[in-house]
């Protein structure tokens, strides 16, 4: 019997169970392969359950975890590649339905058990920070990377992404009307037909979060369908942020505290802009087969970006979109992604085409800026003018772009640059591989450290990243 004061050993924490047998083959029917899949999902969510939350796992359970996912998500991808045509007609109707990518993964979720994670497992990841999650947006991830990789469901996926969304359709009237839509972070104004889009985060210097990329694509949906707009001018605001109050600010890229505290959606976040916004303002907005909208399969406009101080990943990633590019004296540019650990985008396939291949890989790989002052700062933006004069350029710029031919031309440029299938295999890699970085040791370690006080990276580049993200800094 134990005497008062007596300390006893922790118990031991038990041995975690087995990992799961070796995944089943795919056999090529449909019905057989789901329900196995289903099956051996379902054993191996039963096995993750038995651990505890990701961030209270000793080592031997973190490795009991990994060696649940891996075959786990190996079968989803195998089934994919033997399935995607089947899954694509199955969540849209043989292709008579265009849901979005975030209805198209809800659906997945329960029309095709096992293959992405459910609302309940979503919805228990969001209440985690970054480093504590189980990383179930991976399995979304292979949803999307299959979906792409087919040129037929790639491309009604990304058609259906055109398509302008549900918001923008409620506000499109109020907006014709008044020439003005306050959308949270983003302010649109009409004014002498071109459209004014404004971000509106200066508490953050302009970072990217989910909210900012539903206000972008529902500007730029407003822009692209008011007959009154004839191009497009977007530019960041003036911060309050005491290290530039009064200034403007085009973006600070990724906002880092989100992603710090698992706020940053693969779905909503990083697929979203890419086959959102950006997209449309590339490519336009998809317009219906009908004999009144004949000859034209897209409505287009010529797109004009004003860079104040500085554009860091995702703000240098739209300008690669834009028609023209003009940049205060004082402004630089920079993709630091690589050093944060992800992927910049699409970068990765449009920089090259506008720097070459040396500069893109010393600008995506080693983090270097271009100052708008320097030559080579010619091949991102068109025009480096004083500080002051940034808006008055940019205003120019846009009524030169407004004539009747622009918009045909600009659309045969970007056929011959960007071929809309090479765009879709890119994505289809894309897909995959951000959402594998997403939730890499080397990407945890920061969200999970130096990126939770938003004080990691900074204008003069002494930060984690090299290429710095002052939006970090804004304690978020």
């Amino acid at each position: 019997m134990a005497t008062a004061g007596t300390v006893h050993p922790p118990s031991a924490s038990p041995e975690p169970a087995p990992p799961l047998p070796e995944p089943p083959g795919i056999t090529g029917g449909f019905a057989a392969d789901a329900s196995a899949l289903a099956d051996y999902a379902a054993r191996a969510d039963a096995f993750l359950d038995t651990l505890p939350p990701a961030p209270d796992r000793d080592e031997a359970q973190r490795a009991a975890a990994a060696a649940t996912h891996r075959p786990t998500r190996w079968l989803r991808s195998r089934f994919m590649a033997a399935h995607t045509e089947h899954v694509h007609d199955s969540l849209t109707d043989g292709g008579g339905d265009r849901p979005r990518i975030d209805v198209l993964a809800a659906r997945a979720a329960t029309e095709i058990p096992g293959l992405v994670p459910t609302r309940e497992q979503l919805a228990t990841e969001l209440t985690r920070i970054q480093a504590h999650k189980e990383g179930r947006e991976i399995d979304q991830a292979i949803l999307f990377a299959g979906l792409l990789g087919s040129p037929r469901a790639g491309t009604h996926l990304m058609e259906s992404m055109l398509r302008p969304t549900s918001r923008a359709l409620s506000l499109l009237d109020a907006f014709r009307r008044t020439g003005t839509a306050d959308l949270g972070s983003v302010l649109i104004e009409r004014m002498a037909g071109i459209a004014h889009l404004e971000i509106r985060n200066p508490h953050c210097l302009n970072a990217e979060d989910n909210k900012l990329a539903e206000d972008l694509e529902t500007a730029v949906d407003l822009a692209l369908l008011d007959d009154d707009c004839h191009a497009g001018i977007l530019r960041g605001t003036v911060m309050t942020h005491p290290r530039y109050a009064g200034r403007r600010v085009f973006s600070a890229g990724i906002n880092l505290k989100h992603l710090h505290r698992g706020q940053i959606s693969y779905v909503d976040f990083l697929l979203r802009r890419e086959l959102g916004f950006i997209h449309k303002i590339k490519r336009g907005l998809l317009l219906d087969d009908t004999p009144q909208n004949w000859p034209h399969h897209t409505l287009e406009k010529p797109w004009v970006a004003a860079v104040d101080t500085f554009a860091i990943g995702g703000g240098t990633q739209i300008l690669l979109v834009i028609d023209h590019v003009v940049a205060g004296s004082d402004a630089y540019f920079s993709l630091p992604a690589a050093q944060e650990g992800i992927v910049p985008g699409v970068s990765n396939l449009r920089l090259t085409r506008q720097t070459g291949a040396r500069a893109a890989r010393q600008i995506i790989l080693s983090g270097r800026r271009i100052r708008a002052t320097e030559p080579d700062a010619r091949l991102i933006c068109d025009e480096t003018v004083h500080s002051g004069d940034v808006g008055p350029a940019a205003a120019r710029a846009a009524e030169q772009l407004a004539g009747p031919a622009v918009v045909a031309n600009r659309r045969m440029l970007n056929l011959a640059e960007e071929p809309q299938d090479s765009f879709r295999a890119y994505l289809s890699a894309f897909a995959l591989a951000q959402g594998l970085r997403l939730y890499s040791a080397d990407v945890l370690a920061k969200v999970g450290g130096a990126w939770s006080g938003g004080t990691a990276h900074t204008p003069g580049g002494t930060g984690a990243s090299g290429g710095g993200n002052p939006g970090s800094e804004a304690g978020r």
